[in-house]
């Protein structure tokens, strides 16, 4: 009995030195995407080109809101000594203020999310092929993305993805 016991554990002693031996044959890194966008000069660039493009409608919408904020305020402050006739038409007015408002804020929010989704597809298809370039030239033999639940900083490569984004204008 135990010499099997012997012979058992042997041979998991040498499946398990095997099977270390053989992981480390293999090059694997990852590339943290949330770093990627937020420091990459492409992403940084997306990013303001998002802002200009996107100021004068955001301009538009505060001074939209701070008409509905004034007449909301004339309400309050002279709504009781207005005639009847001219509260409810300043009533109506603020209705239709904040409704063409809150249209105007979901338009708003819609377009800007579209257009940050392009810029980001565009980044991610550079990113992709920049990684794919520094996996074929650095011979790795995986390279992950998140969601990862844990990697070590030996095998994040993501400041070597920035810098080779950085370079390819």
């Amino acid at each position: 009995m135990s010499k099997r016991l012997t012979l058992i554990f042997g041979a998991l002693l040498s499946v398990f030195f095997v099977g270390t031996a053989m992981a480390e044959d293999y090059k694997i890194g990852f590339v943290n995407t949330e770093k990627l966008f937020r420091e990459a000069a492409h992403a940084k660039r997306a990013q303001q080109k998002l802002e200009k493009e996107f100021s004068a409608r955001d301009a538009d919408l505060q001074k939209l809101s701070k008409q509905v904020q004034n007449l909301q305020t004339v309400l309050d402050k002279d709504g009781a000594t207005m005639t009847e006739s001219t509260r409810r038409d300043r009533e109506r007015e603020l209705a239709n203020l904040s409704r063409d408002l809150q249209r105007q804020q979901r338009e708003f929010r819609e377009d800007l999310n579209l257009r940050r989704n392009e810029e980001l597809s565009s980044l991610q298809e550079r990113a992709n092929k920049v990684i794919q370039e520094i996996a074929e030239n650095e011979k790795f033999d995986l390279i992950l993305q998140e969601p990862v639940v844990y990697a070590s900083k030996r095998i994040d490569i993501t400041d070597k993805v920035i810098k080779a984004l950085d370079a390819s204008k």
